[in-house]
């Protein structure tokens, strides 16, 4: 899979079913070249104006599927 396949997909929490966002970077493994994690920004409605630049940083080992538009992870957020 290319980096370009992940582009434009929407990534949902497949624990509570949120929508988290899209891709806007990875995290490489610099030794072997493999992803290490993906980071999706935290957007509110009012993320142009009041947005903190917070994001998610999700380990690949935390993809379930990469589907034709969707990417599900399971992440369990700490209260």
């Amino acid at each position: 899979m290319r980096l370009n396949d992940f582009q434009g997909k929407e990534v949902i929490n497949a624990c509570d079913g949120k929508k988290l966002g899209y891709i806007v970077d990875f995290v490489f493994d610099e030794k072997c070249g493999q992803i290490e994690a993906i980071i999706i920004p935290k957007t509110s409605k009012f993320c142009n104006f009041f947005c903190d630049g917070s994001e998610y940083i999700i380990p690949y080992k935390c993809i379930c599927k990469i589907g034709p538009d969707v990417i599900l992870v399971e992440m369990h957020e700490k209260k």
